[in-house]
């Protein structure tokens, strides 16, 4: 593979163009966790920018949200057109900042465009106008939803376009204007979004980027000129944000915050797509979904079988750097690496059986690289850490079941809720799980992860607020306005008593 060069360093990007920092307050050398010589950004970043920015966004939004929603369309639409002529373009910068392998970084890239398609033509739906004929006797009563603001969006690292692009877009539609902080991990990502809007010409402060570290992202949710907070990342950093803002009452907040997903696969399940499916779910994208399967409940029937192929299939996954298009890339980070094989070392001590034990790996591309790893759990343990944590790379615990209610128990035991697939023929399993499972998210013969635009996306628990994304961004990035409208002409001989006119 020909070497990459880094990219050029364009500044942050606010009202409609790139502006350098001077005198910044840091830096951020951007190196590939792939390839640890592949720099690909060296930002600098000052956090005075943040309060530009809102400004910038706050300046921009009377005029953005006074359009019709048909100019507003005409904007997005030049949009798709210029995020699906450059998706090749945007798949380099994502697999090379994430990591991911090459045919999953175009998969996200080219979700962008889509996301525009789907938010016109199916979500729009949802605040459509709706007249209520004689709401109160003779008086017609109308719903409309209008924008809220000024919306900070705080991105990823593991989607870092696809992800902050599901809160962009729908904002926008509405008549939001955006203030958009990649993560410190991703930003050449960050960069190069921005350059695709500055091509597609959207009126000035509409949408702006600011690169920064975690203070710049306190800075920017607790900014005044902020309307609403749009976030996708961690537990610990939703609730950081939820604490940082308990006082800004105003505030909307989106949070989605993970997942400790659960795969159930019963006796009589199909073996051969419950096994393909259960290592797409724990394994794609090493890991680094919150939508992915940390925990694997197998019917003790055909537990020994199925446990035995599932462990050779994981020993046998391709490996290796984003141009190889192996099924997993690395990690995102060093931290991230010694995180995963602390839980492993703490999933031993809890006195779990290490089926398949995940370690660094030294490739000829020297990066965050690991193996899989499998634990069987012995025992159910309430009190466990590591049966409760959120541990966000490609470790599985296994347990062998046999009674559904109990194996529910377990699944809604560790306080997230988002994600939950079970692989069965019995309908009434399914219906009982869709009853008693504390998830926002519940597949039939499907792996945890691998969302539709067309469906909501959120969970319930340490896994969000209840604002679910994706199809249902519309709601939270808008504000519904109750209207009566009263057509008839006065009538005296109505009034209340004791009114004299």
């Amino acid at each position: 593979m020909t070497p990459q060069q880094p990219l050029r360093y364009l500044g942050d990007f606010i009202r409609g163009r790139f502006t350098m920092v001077d005198n910044a307050d840091g830096e951020i050398k951007n190196y590939s966790p792939s390839d640890l010589s592949d720099l690909i950004l060296h930002a600098r970043f000052h956090r005075d920018q943040i309060d530009h920015a809102c400004q910038a966004a706050r300046d921009a939004f009377p005029a953005w949200s006074h359009l019709t929603q048909e100019q507003r369309n005409a904007h997005l639409l030049r949009l798709k057109d210029v995020f699906d002529k450059h998706a090749e373009e945007m798949a380099v910068i994502i697999a090379r900042d994430s990591g991911k392998p090459m045919w999953e970084a175009l998969t996200e890239a080219k979700a962008l465009g889509h996301k525009i398609d789907v938010t016109i033509n199916h979500s729009s739906r949802l605040v459509a106008t709706e007249k209520i004929a004689n709401a109160l006797p003779n008086v017609n009563g109308f719903i409309r939803y209008k924008p809220r603001g000024v919306m900070a969006v705080v991105g990823p690292f593991n989607f870092p376009a696809h992800l902050p692009n599901g809160h962009i877009i729908p904002a926008l539609y509405m008549g939001n204007t955006v203030v958009f902080k990649p993560s410190e991990q991703t930003p050449a990502v960050g960069q190069f979004m921005a350059q695709l809007f500055e091509k597609a010409d959207l009126p000035a402060g509409v949408f702006n980027m600011v690169q920064g570290d975690g203070e710049a992202g306190r800075r920017l949710v607790t900014n005044e000129l902020i309307d609403g907070i749009l976030f996708t990342g961690s537990y610990e950093v939703g609730l950081r944000i939820k604490q940082e803002t308990l006082t800004h009452y105003w505030k909307l907040l989106a949070l989605e915050m993970g997942g400790k997903n659960s795969t159930i696969v019963w006796k009589d399940a199909d073996p051969e797509k419950a096994l393909y499916e259960s290592i797409l779910g724990s394994f794609m994208t090493s890991g680094q979904r919150c939508s992915c399967s940390s925990r694997l409940f197998v019917h003790e029937d055909i537990a020994e079988d199925f446990i035995e192929k599932f462990y050779q299939a994981a020993k046998k996954l391709s490996i290796g750097h984003w141009s190889e298009n192996t099924f997993m890339g690395p990690l995102i980070n060093q931290g991230a690496v010694e995180k995963y094989i602390r839980f492993q070392e703490m999933a031993n001590r809890e006195d779990n059986e290490c089926l398949m034990r995940g370690k660094s790996l030294d490739l000829k591309w020297k990066g965050y690289y690991v193996t899989p790893s499998i634990h069987m759990v012995k025992k159910w343990d309430a009190n466990s850490v590591y049966q409760k944590s959120e541990i966000f790379g490609p470790n599985v615990a296994i347990y062998k079941v046999k009674d559904f209610d109990q194996t529910l128990k377990i699944v809604n035991s560790t306080g997230f809720g988002l994600s939950l697939s079970l692989f069965s023929k019995d309908q009434s399993l399914y219906h009982k799980a869709l009853a008693d499972a504390r998830v926002g998210l519940l597949n039939f013969n499907r792996a945890t992860n691998g969302a539709s635009s067309k469906l909501p996306f959120g969970g319930m628990g340490k896994s969000g607020n209840d604002r679910p994304s994706a199809d249902f961004a519309l709601q939270y990035c808008s504000v519904p306005v109750a209207s009566l409208e009263d057509e008839t002409p006065f009538d005296k001989t109505k009034m209340l008593p004791g009114v004299h006119l």
